[in-house]
C-alpha cells in the first residue's frame, strides 16, 4: 500500500503563527519593553499598586492602569529594550525627562492630571482621569471647547506647545464633561531666554530656532483645536472660524505629507502585533469598560517612586 504525502504550502506569516504563536517573541524589538510586559505590581510611597490593564505598548512607551491604596494611577514606561543589540534605554530616559519637565510646568492647571513623579529609570506616574477619550462625532457640552481653548492658551503663555493635539484620544472627556489633556511626550517647551536652563539636545539648539519651533507648533495647536471644534460643535463657531479651521499652514501641510505614510505604517504594525489597528485609548466607552472608573484619593507620593 502506497503512502500519500500531502504537501501543504504555508505563507511565511502563517508559518510563524504556528511555530511562534506569541507575537511578543517575534516582534519584541518593536515594543518599548521588548518581550516583557508591564510589571504586575509597583510600589509607591503609600503602598503597592496592582496592574489592571495595559492600554498601549508601542516602540517608544508602554502605558498601563494600576490600582492601590489611593485609587487608580497611570504608569507610563519609556523604552528600555535594546535595538539590534544596541542599548536604547537612553530613548526612554530622554522622553521621560521631557514629559516630566512639561508636567512640572503645568501641574497646577485644571485639565492636566497631577504627575506624582518618576518610577524606575524611564517611567512616570500620573493621576487617572475618570472619563473617556473624545470620540468621533461626539457632541460635547457648550463649555467643553472654551475650557480646552483656555487650557491651550495657558500652555502657550507658559512657552509650551502641546504638539499632539491632532489625536482625539489625547483629549479626554471626564465624568463631568470637562476636557483633560494627557501624553506630553512630544510637547515642546522653550522658556523665554534661558529660564529653567536647557537640557539634553536643546542645549545645541540656538534660542532663535527654538522659539521659531515653538511658534510654529503653537500655530498647529490652534489649527487642530479649531478643527476638532468644527467636527464636534460647529454651532459654536463663527463663519470666519469655520473657514479658518480648513486653512492649514505650510508646515502643517508638510507634516501631513510626511506623517500620513508613517501613520499607515504604525497602524499596520499595531495590527500585526495586537490584531487591532488602533490602541485601546481610542475606544471611548469600551475603553472605560476595560479600565473601570469611580472616585479616588490621591497617592501620598513625592517626586520620585523607587521601582
Amino acid at each position: 500500500m502506497g503512502i500519500t504525502v500531502r504537501v501543504v504550502s504555508l505563507s511565511p506569516r502563517r508559518y510563524l503563527d504556528l511555530v511562534m504563536p506569541d507575537k511578543r517573541l517575534r516582534h519584541g524589538w518593536l515594543r518599548a519593553l521588548g518581550r516583557a510586559e508591564m510589571p504586575e505590581r509597583i510600589t509607591l510611597h503609600d503602598g503597592d499598586y496592582v496592574h489592571l490593564r495595559t492600554w498601549k505598548h508601542d516602540f517608544f512607551a508602554a502605558t498601563g492602569l494600576y490600582e492601590g491604596p489611593s485609587g487608580r494611577v497611570v504608569l507610563k514606561l519609556g523604552r528600555t529594550a535594546g535595538l539590534l543589540g544596541i542599548p536604547a534605554s537612553w530613548i526612554g530616559r530622554l522622553l521621560c525627562d521631557r514629559e516630566l519637565d512639561v508636567y512640572r510646568a503645568v501641574g497646577d492647571l485644571p485639565g492636566v492630571p497631577r504627575c506624582f513623579g518618576t518610577w524606575g529609570e524611564t517611567g512616570l506616574v500620573h493621576a487617572f482621569v475618570d472619563g473617556h477619550p473624545l470620540q468621533r462625532q461626539e457632541r460635547v457640552n457648550d463649555e467643553f471647547f472654551p475650557r480646552l481653548e483656555r487650557l491651550i492658551d495657558e500652555l502657550h503663555r507658559r512657552d509650551i506647545a502641546y504638539v499632539d493635539l491632532e489625536k482625539r484620544e489625547n483629549i479626554l472627556v471626564d465624568v463631568e464633561g470637562r476636557p483633560s489633556l494627557i501624553d506630553f511626550q512630544i510637547s515642546w517647551r522653550w522658556p523665554s531666554g534661558n529660564a529653567g536652563g536647557r537640557r539634553g539636545l536643546k542645549r545645541l539648539i540656538p534660542d532663535e530656532l527654538g522659539r521659531y519651533f515653538l511658534k510654529r507648533f503653537q500655530e498647529g495647536d490652534r489649527y487642530h483645536l479649531l478643527k476638532h471644534r468644527r467636527r464636534h460643535r460647529p454651532d459654536t463657531l463663527t463663519p470666519g472660524q469655520i473657514e479658518a479651521s480648513y486653512r492649514r499652514g505650510f508646515w502643517h501641510r508638510v507634516h501631513g505629507r510626511v506623517s500620513r505614510p508613517l501613520t499607515l505604517l504604525r497602524r499596520s504594525v499595531l495590527k500585526m502585533l495586537t490584531g487591532r489597528w488602533r490602541s485601546l485609548k481610542q475606544d471611548g466607552p469600551e475603553f472605560m469598560n476595560h479600565s473601570g472608573g469611580g472616585a479616588q484619593r490621591q497617592p501620598t507620593a513625592q517626586n520620585r517612586h523607587d521601582g
